[in-house]
């Protein structure tokens, strides 16, 4: 997928304005584990460095959140490589009927810059052809990518970001997208 929107670098503005005029606004969570700036649910088991990204920069949160679509809980929010930021890697989960569940993912490019970005998500199968994957040169964001299975092929579901700036990789992130018990 190719993201054909022209889209300001490091930043979710103009995403949130095009959605804000065709309606589409973050859930209104009224839950304790909401986002109070960006009405975003925050799993209960996102870590405390999640929690501190969300607090400083709801509105990314909320942005991302938009992307993925309604329904979605923050999971993960991580700055890469580290505190430098040229990327931040977002994850949600969903839970929906009948035992089926989301995760969804978006790779903020906060580089400054136009670069080549690597998404890449998998369910917790031994499938590669159910992975899903955004690629190319973005100078936004890369991404959204999603996977909807059973609650069980959704937990531990992994993510891979990837992103190559002035000739090398200076991000190549593996985690999880979904909680792993």
């Amino acid at each position: 997928m190719i993201n054909t929107i022209v889209k300001p670098a490091g930043s979710f503005s103009a995403t949130v304005a095009a959605l804000a005029l065709t309606g589409l606004n973050a859930p209104h969570a009224v839950a304790a584990d909401a986002n109070a700036e960006s009405g975003v649910r925050i799993s209960a088991q996102a870590k405390s460095e999640t929690r501190a990204i969300a607090a400083k920069d709801p509105q990314a949160v909320n942005s991302a959140a938009n992307l993925c679509g309604s329904g979605y809980e923050l999971f993960t929010a991580e700055r890469l490589p580290d505190a430098t930021r040229l990327g931040t890697l977002f994850t949600y989960t969903k839970s929906g009927s009948s035992g089926l569940a989301s995760s969804c993912a978006v790779f903020d490019n906060n580089s400054g810059s136009s670069v080549y970005m690597k998404l890449k998500l998998c369910p917790n199968s031994t499938d590669a052809k159910l992975c899903k994957t955004d690629d190319d040169t973005f100078s936004q964001y890369a991404g959204p990518v999603r996977v909807t299975g059973s609650n069980a092929s959704i937990l531990c579901s992994k993510v891979t970001a990837i992103m190559k700036y002035e000739g090398g990789t200076v991000i190549n992130r593996v985690t999880y997208a979904a909680p792993c018990n």
